[in-house]
This record gives C-alpha cells, sequence and structure tokens, in this order.
C-alpha cells in the first residue's frame, strides 16, 4: 500500500513537473517571438528615417542647385 501510495505521488510529481516545463518553454518562446518582432520593427523604423533624411537631403540639394543655376543663367542673359 505504501509503494503504491508513493509511486503514485511520483507519478503525479512527475506529470505536474512536466506540464510547468511545458509552461515554461512556451512562455519563453514566446518572449524570443515578441524581442525577435521588436527588433525587426526597430530596424525598419531607423531605416525608414535614414531615407527620409536623405530624401530631405536630396530635395534641399536639388532645389540650391536650381537655384544657382538659374540665377547664373540669368546673368548670363542679362550680362
Amino acid at each position: 500500500m505504501r509503494m503504491r501510495q508513493s509511486l503514485a505521488e511520483l507519478e503525479s510529481a512527475f506529470v505536474e513537473e512536466t506540464e510547468e516545463d511545458r509552461e515554461r518553454r512556451e512562455r519563453l518562446h514566446r518572449t524570443a517571438v515578441k524581442r525577435t518582432r521588436k527588433r525587426e520593427l526597430d530596424k525598419v523604423h531607423k531605416r525608414g528615417s535614414v531615407r527620409f533624411v536623405l530624401l530631405v537631403l536630396a530635395l534641399v540639394t536639388t532645389a540650391v542647385l536650381v537655384t544657382v543655376a538659374m540665377f547664373q543663367a540669368l546673368f548670363y542673359v542679362m550680362g
């Protein structure tokens, strides 16, 4: 009787520990997935910011070059 009871206790403890391990693995997996997703979003945001800055620089540079060329042409025509 005592042997069966301790065997049943061991078996139930093993089942509980197995369930806890499974839950812990699932929790760790979810955390890893969240971390990966956040890293990817941060990378996309950073790339978008860099592209925006490059676009603004290109527009400003184009505006300056067009203005300089326009005034040089005006100086050439008037001079």
